[in-house]
């Protein structure tokens, strides 16, 4: 999974980096498919059609920009000055799976903006932290709603965190709020993605007619990061570290 989580990780970088004023998002969707093809891997989102999907995604990377908070399907947009995109991938290398997300600024940013994305990586930060053996998962929970409680965010319960193993999505859910102490046992091994996102002016989304993509239901911008952890006898391990942190 170490493996897994060293190629998302240099996928992530590589497209964050392509990321800026004047570039396609399905330029960067291209991108990713290309480092996929290279590597021999498999993309976890091109087939992927749960329930809540209108159709198959057809594409390897999502791209959710300013309003759009989560599933993000890359389209025929030219992003522009002052964008917040946010940047999710997951892929499978022999056969074990990982997942992270990245939310960046191209060309001039807001100062709000900044502060939100400041707010959603403190909360990964903290969730990451709180991931302990011998611990629960709402121990994690906890930790991402007060950091994002106490900068005056709302937190929706809607999506967040899941286990990852052999799939992307496994049975475990990992909430952006709770009560420490309670939840699922933190056990060494468990691997799993700590996924906090947050919008500037509500908790609510609504999905957009492409079937995909969720959108903040005020229009306000979103921010969307994500790690996957193992919990080891030392402690969480980041499994999608980055060498170079460009959120």
């Amino acid at each position: 999974m170490a493996e897994a989580g060293a190629f998302v990780a240099s996928v992530l970088e590589a497209t964050a980096a392509a990321t800026d004023v004047g570039v396609n998002l399905l330029a960067l969707d291209k991108l990713a498919h290309s480092m996929i093809r290279q590597r021999k891997a498999e993309s976890c989102y091109i087939d992927y059609h749960p329930s809540f999907g209108a159709s198959p995604f057809g594409k390897v990377l999502c791209t959710s920009v300013n309003d759009a908070a989560l599933h993000g399907l890359p389209f025929d947009y030219t992003l522009r000055d002052g964008d917040v995109v946010s940047l999710d991938f997951a892929a499978s290398v022999g056969g074990w799976v990982a997942d992270s997300a990245l939310t960046l600024v191209v060309g001039t940013p807001r100062d709000e903006d900044l502060a939100m994305i400041d707010t959603v990586e403190r909360a990964l930060e903290a969730g990451i932290a709180a991931a302990q053996p011998g611990g629960r998962m709402g121990d994690v929970s906890a930790a991402i709603g007060a950091v994002a409680r106490a900068d005056g965010f709302d937190v929706n319960l809607d999506f967040g965190g899941h286990s990852v193993g052999h799939t992307m999505h496994g049975d475990l859910h990992v909430p952006n709020d709770g009560r420490p102490g309670r939840g699922f046992p933190l056990r060494e091994g468990l691997v799993f993605a700590i996924e906090p996102w947050l919008m500037l002016g509500t908790s609510k989304i609504y999905t957009d007619k492409d079937g995909w993509t969720l959108r903040s239901a005020d229009g306000s911008r979103a921010a969307h990061v994500e790690h996957t952890v193992a919990i080891t006898a030392d402690g969480p391990r980041v499994l999608t570290a980055r060498a170079v942190e460009l959120g």
